[in-house]
């Protein structure tokens, strides 16, 4: 018996080793030395005959066979963790840490702020955000959600949409006093724009859907891969700039930005994403209906044209 509740601990500091990306990290979690979390590990890799995480001075990788194992490790303790939330105290009050990648400037203008409501229906509960733009980082770094803004680009990866909003053309009032606005979108090429750039690349704008689809290449002065620069850049009369209507909410309300062309506007999904080869665990069911629910309320998602 001891033995296997050995094996269930050595399974936990595994899994806690991959999210925190060191085996320093999971003995200062514990209160315990490094060389017990590393004696656990490899206790654990004899047992099995394999070799489960490839170690260097700096970092630790999974092998193949390690990544097998850690997809199979977090449906256990799913299902353990599920399993205490029905029996006892914890029948009504599921606990437990939710690990969530979102995009930083969706994280500071929208995802905070649905918190408190959060904690205060489920005080069991953590939540622990770090900032990405790439849903595909859930995978490589043990994440329970990706909240991701558009199509979902990975097939390995499966999406329930809690949330809507439109991409929207805008400009300040004063950009406008000055120069004017674009009647359809063949004309933004004489206007000054705020281009978001990838790679390198100007991302190129779109407009309508199907065969009625318009792409456009902004030109302007200032160009950034920083999405909240792209804010600020609008925000200080630098251009126009097409962007999802969250970024740029409360402006919206304020009267400060004005939307464009609101006729070619599209609709974008709001996505929880999540492994296809995880179970959908309790805690992270709970925290997504908690999304659907609260962002459900927010108008700000679809707003009306002006």
């Amino acid at each position: 018996m001891e033995a296997a509740v050995d094996k269930f601990d050595a399974m936990q500091m595994f899994v806690r080793a991959i999210e925190k990306g060191s085996f320093s990290a999971v003995a200062k979690e514990r209160g315990i030395g490094q060389p017990a979390v590393s004696k656990q590990i490899s206790a654990l890799e004899d047992e099995l005959g394999t070799e489960l995480i490839h170690r260097t001075s700096r970092s630790i990788a999974l092998t193949e066979a390690g990544r097998d194992f850690y997809e199979s490790s977090l449906r256990i303790l799913d299902d353990f963790e599920n399993a205490t939330s029905r029996i006892g105290r914890g029948q009504t009050a599921p606990k437990g840490l939710i690990r969530v990648t979102v995009a930083p400037t969706f994280a500071r203008l929208h995802m905070v702020s649905k918190l408190p409501a959060f904690f205060a229906a489920y005080p069991d509960m953590a939540v622990e955000m770090a900032a990405s733009e790439s849903p595909t980082t859930i995978i490589e770094d043990g994440f329970d959600l990706a909240i991701h803004s558009g199509d979902l680009p990975d097939s390995t990866l499966v999406a329930r949409r809690f949330a809507q909003t439109m991409t929207i053309l805008v400009a300040t009032p004063q950009y406008l006093t000055r120069f004017g606005g674009p009647e359809s979108p063949e004309e933004l090429k004489h206007f000054r724009s705020v281009v978001f750039v990838e790679r390198g690349s100007a991302q190129p704008w779109s407009f309508g859907s199907g065969r009625n689809a318009t792409r456009v290449i902004p030109t302007g002065v200032f160009r950034t891969s920083d999405i909240e620069q792209m804010r600020m850049g609008v925000l200080e009369h630098l251009g126009i700039a097409q962007a999802p209507a969250w970024l740029f909410a409360a402006e919206l309300r304020e009267g400060t930005v004005i939307r464009l062309l609101t006729a070619f506007e599209r609709t974008v999904p709001i996505l929880a994403v999540r492994p296809a080869s995880r179970r959908l665990s309790t805690k992270v069911r709970i925290f997504i209906e908690h999304l659907e629910k609260t962002f459900a309320l927010c108008s700000q998602f679809n707003p009306r044209p002006s």
